[in-house]
Order: C-alpha cells, then structure tokens, then sequence
C-alpha cells in the first residue's frame, strides 16, 4: 500500500487528469493508483494525502473521523478581534458547517513563495484556522462571511500529517506513526 504527502502548488487540480489540459496531480506522482483523499480547489495550495488505500482515504475524507484540517489564510484587511470571535465561536455558515472552527491572528508565515504572487493588498493578516471538516471552498467562505476575503489559501496539516520541509511540488511517504494514526494499515 501506499501512502503519500503532497504539497500541492498553486494552480494545480487535485485530480490525475483534465480534459482543460490544466496541470494536475499526474504532472508531480507518478506512482500508480493512488487518489487524493479530499480535495483543495485550483487556486489552494498545500498538503494532499493520497494512497491506493480505499478504507484509509474513507477514512480520512469522511467528517465523521474528526481529522482536524489547519489552514494559513491570508486574507484581505486588518482582521478585527470580533471576526476572530465569530469565526471561533459561531457557525459562520450554517448551511455548510457543521463544527465551530479555530481561528487565530498570526504574524506571516514562512512560506514558499507562490508561483503567481498575490496582487499587492494593503492591508493583510494572516490567520491560522483550523476544521474538523473541509467542504468545498469553506475556509473562503467562512473569512467573506466576516468582511475578510481570502487572498492565499494553505493547509498545512492533516491530522498528524504536515508539510513540514516539503516544497510546493514534492512529496514524501507517510511515517508508520502518520499512517496508523490517520488510520491506514
């Protein structure tokens, strides 16, 4: 069986295929059979789990197994201590969100830059928002909810999984630890 994490790059779909003939998964992986557990839309970047291990991607998409997703988010503005306090405490959007999210102000993380830079906002903030649930482009959502649109979009863990030293492109094999905890064999 195998099990991988993938940073996945800006511009980038979360599948092995497009008949757009956009970049996808099969541009970086080549190993054969593998499929993303959960997705990040085109314009998301950071970690993908795959495996060719279909209990285990059950298992780590579905809501129910509480697999907490943590994000760095960029947003657009100064973000207020009342938005932090609606994204934490409320269920921001009642018709896609089930669970109360974490949600913090952070000073800007190191990241890798982006292969298209974010056009130059003034002002920013950066966020670290975490889920236990990951529906489609949720996070945007939730910080527009609160007169903060999302302007660079990261996750960077899954569970116990990161991306730790990985670039944008790469990927690494899950440790034993990683994979039993996440449920996998």
């Amino acid at each position: 069986m195998n099990y991988l994490a993938f940073y996945k790059p800006y511009e980038v779909l979360s599948q092995f295929t497009d008949s757009q003939g956009r970049t996808t998964l099969s541009d970086y992986i080549r190993t054969p059979g593998v499929y993303a557990a959960g997705r990040l839309d085109y314009r998301s970047e950071g970690l993908l789990v795959l495996s060719d291990d279909g209990v285990f991607i059950h298992h780590l998409s579905d809501p129910r197994y509480e697999h907490e997703k943590t994000y760095f988010v960029q947003v657009e503005g100064v973000v207020t201590p009342d938005a932090i306090r609606k994204l934490s405490e409320n269920i921001v959007l009642p018709d896609l969100q089930r669970f109360h999210a974490g949600a913090e102000l952070i000073p800007e993380p190191e990241l890798p830059p982006r292969s298209k830079p974010v056009r130059d906002y003034h002002p920013t903030s950066w966020l670290r928002i975490t889920l236990k649930e990951g529906k489609k482009h949720q996070v945007r959502r939730m910080t527009a909810a609160v007169g903060f649109p999302t302007l660079r979009l990261i996750r960077v863990t899954i569970g116990p999984v990161s991306l730790g030293e990985l670039e944008p492109g790469e990927w690494r094999r899950l440790t034993n630890d990683e994979r039993r905890s996440m449920g996998g064999v």
